[in-house]
């Protein structure tokens, strides 16, 4: 029997489903014969599509969804959607999606339906006046679509789209990238020498995803380590503003998740790195992440990043921005063997060791800052799997990873097969493309191709080891999770 909607309609995602292969899509794709979940019927998503096109190029649309009965009712708008009043779209009816897919950003498989790229164009909220077969009258709250809009069928089946008024979206000027720059990286290396500690700062590292804050006028971006817009995933962090008493400034710090005895859990952060759409909220509510700040770069339009490193901490500390979910950091100049047995002891990462004198260089690694981990860490490139036994059956049993060298090519240094959830292995079937041949340069051990699935290289993670073995392979390694603020191309034997 058909599952049926909370209307008792028969399943109105079987279309959807029908058209995707969930071993092999990126997208979400919810077993049939689940409830469809509760909503308010107030969230819009506009996604931008890229679709290759021949050898060299891709055709682009965009596809508008809005929250009704449990899914997205769904237009496909090859233009975009209008943003002058009087402006009439053509908007295609498509397939109900999931509800999930208002958070889908990525790449859909080649060869899949839809194969291509997916980004966020616009989410938010939306009010309904008017829904029914003819007319569908609504009033978008966006950062690109805002105001009232009319979508309506034409006599051949497809419908239009027109904006009714002039609202234009709110005028708060986003930061500009001049505010919001890439952060200053550290490199791996051994604690400065103890003729030199004193000229040194130490903070303990953290286990999270390094984000800028942007605060002007009271308003709020986060951008992550490679400039993406990252606000939307972590709504608790949105008073930070309050706590800088109407002061605009720009903070670099470190967004993370705790566990139970109070330390940094990467792997506890995973479930929220991707996630933009209305779960959001309720996943911020049941597990709150916390911003841990460390740097100041500007003040009041005041440009810090020339600024000696001891100063932008002293300056930081006067201004004091702590709150509930937010807090700044302890840091020490000198003393830095007693702050590492004190990572140490409280089962830190580590800690990083900062020139008293540096200034702060977006983008750069530097060897002003250096990162001393109290066990090894390498970031991986994933090249391909082998299917698991036992109660792993029909999903990964493990991961083939690689490392790429100076030339670029990814060489293999072996397979991770523990430190996975369960949730972990669905969301890593969905983000691997398939490809007929191995990524890795060189020969490769028998056992590992007699049975691999081979994907495109274009997922990092991150592993914990034991030592690397003389014959360049990670011994003991387990997986700690996706680093979706790397590329492959950032990846690189780590000391």
């Amino acid at each position: 029997m058909p599952a049926r909607s909370r209307g008792g309609r028969e399943d109105p995602l079987a279309e959807y489903r029908a058209k995707r292969d969930p071993a092999r899509t990126a997208e979400p794709v919810p077993a049939p014969g689940q409830p469809l979940p509760s909503g308010d019927d107030d969230t819009f998503v506009v996604q931008e599509h890229h679709t290759p096109r021949g050898r060299t190029g891709e055709r682009v649309h965009w596809d508008l969804r809005l929250e009704r009965d449990g899914v997205l009712k769904s237009w496909a708008v090859p233009k975009g959607p209008p943003t002058a009043p009087g402006t009439n779209r053509l908007a295609v009816p498509t397939e109900d999606h999931p509800l999930e897919y208002a958070s889908f950003a990525g790449t859909i498989a080649a060869g899949e339906y839809g194969g291509g790229h997916v980004t966020i164009w616009d989410a938010g909220r939306y009010a309904t006046e008017k829904w029914d077969e003819r007319h569908i009258i609504v009033s978008f709250d966006g950062r690109r679509l805002a105001g009232r809009y009319a979508l309506f069928p034409l006599d051949d089946g497809a419908w239009n789209i027109r904006k009714l008024d002039d609202t234009q979206p709110p005028s708060e000027p986003e930061p500009e990238l001049a505010e919001a720059p890439l952060p200053m990286l550290a490199l791996a290396a051994e604690m400065p020498p103890a003729e030199e500690d004193a000229r040194w700062g130490y903070e303990f590292k953290w286990d999270g995803v390094r984000a800028v804050a942007a605060v002007r006028g009271g308003v709020l971006a986060l951008t992550s380590r490679k400039g993406t817009d990252i606000t939307v995933r972590y709504p608790e962090v949105g008073r930070l503003p309050d706590a800088l008493a109407g002061h605009d400034a720009v903070l670099d710090g470190e967004i993370v998740a705790m566990d139970a005895a109070g330390r940094p859990d990467f792997g506890a952060l995973q479930s929220r790195m991707h996630r933009t759409g209305p779960e959001v909220p309720r996943m911020a509510a049941a597990a709150p992440v916390t911003y841990l700040v460390f740097d100041l770069l500007s003040l009041d339009g005041e440009d810090l990043l020339d600024r000696p490193y001891a100063e932008r901490r002293e300056r930081l500390d006067a201004l004091g921005p702590s709150g509930q979910r937010w807090v700044t950091t302890p840091w020490f100049p000198g003393g830095g063997a007693g702050v590492l047995a004190a990572s140490e002891e409280n089962g830190l990462e580590g800690v990083v060791a900062k020139r008293l004198d540096s200034p702060y260089r977006p983008g750069v690694r530097s060897p002003d800052w250096r990162k001393i981990k109290n066990f090894k860490t390498q970031s991986v490139v994933v090249g391909g799997w082998r299917p698991g036994q036992g109660r792993r059956a029909g999903t990964i049993g493990s991961l083939l990873v690689g490392v790429p060298d100076d030339e670029g090519r990814l060489i293999y240094v072996g397979h991770v097969g523990t430190g996975f959830s369960d949730q972990n292995l669905r969301d890593l079937q969905r983000m691997l493309t398939s490809r007929d041949t191995p990524p890795f340069e060189g020969a490769l051990p028998r056992e590992v191709t007699r049975d691999a699935h081979w994907v495109e290289p274009d997922l990092v993670g991150e592993v914990a080891y034991a030592v690397w073995t003389a014959d360049n392979r990670l011994r003991h390694p387990v997986w700690r999770g996706v680093r979706d603020d790397l590329e492959p191309d950032d990846v690189v034997v780590e000391p």
